[in-house]
């Protein structure tokens, strides 16, 4: 049976991260005799498929618009793209206290890339990673590039930008999931509720504060790099279709 470029690549990044070959079976469904060979450093039977090239082939208004703008929203906070041999590797770093967000993650990449398998990677550090290979994750984010995100601009394309309008709620909560927090707090002894959203990126924290006023809801700064929803309407409203992190 010849394996795709996608399984190779994994595979190769399982062995880099210290897997044993029981292990990379057992979460990839390759064969452990197919491990081994790989391991030893046989060629693979797989497509090389170019790197650098974004096709021009999608219909992206076929693609699912709340996981996309939902996994849009992770990737601009927690995500990344890379080559990995023949394809790209799209990950999504998680925090394993929250394994229904590890899930919701998953299972978004496997509603924007149907027929794939999104795969969990657990770290010492408590975090998950979830990650998916494709030759195409360049060409549904076309934020990829070199360089740390909050040092180089980051603009919606067109396509993403009328998902992203469609799917408000959806591009919030990613980007809430990602790199925000809802409080708890006792201010004088009253409870109050508060969501926090905190970037490095002028941009992204631009992308957020136009999608909150796009639902109407009221922020402030109350630093640089936070921003801060805390009057109870609001934070009611998000409630609805964010809620405590789980």
């Amino acid at each position: 049976m010849t394996r795709s470029a996608e399984e190779y690549a994994l595979v190769h990044a399982l062995i880099a991260d210290g897997c044993d070959t029981g292990r990379i079976s057992r979460l990839t469904g390759v064969p452990r005799s197919t491990v081994r060979d790989w391991r030893l450093g046989l060629h693979a039977r797989a497509e090389r498929a170019p790197r650098d090239l974004r096709c021009q082939q999608h219909d992206y208004r076929l693609i699912p618009g709340a996981p996309y703008s939902y996994l849009l929203g992770l990737y601009l906070g927690d995500g990344c793209i890379s080559p990995s041999r023949s394809t790209w590797r799209l990950r999504i770093v998680t925090d394993a206290r929250y394994p229904r967000i590890i899930e919701g993650c998953a299972s978004a990449m496997e509603d924007v890339m149907p027929g794939k398998r999104a795969y969990r990677l657990v770290r010492p550090t408590r975090c998950v990673e979830v990650s998916m290979y494709s030759n195409h994750w360049i060409c549904f984010f076309p934020q990829h590039a070199p360089g740390r995100k909050h040092e180089r601009s980051i603009r919606l394309v067109a396509w993403q930008d009328e998902v992203v309008q469609r799917e408000t709620q959806a591009f919030i909560r990613g980007l809430i999931h990602s790199d925000g927090c809802r409080i708890v707090a006792r201010d004088r002894g009253v409870r109050s509720v508060r969501y926090h959203f905190s970037n490095r990126s002028e941009d992204i924290k631009g992308l957020f504060c136009a999608a909150l006023d796009r639902l109407q809801i009221h922020w402030t700064r109350p630093s640089d790099r936070q921003i801060a929803i805390y009057r109870k309407a609001d934070v009611r409203r998000l409630d609805e279709f964010i809620g405590p992190k789980r």
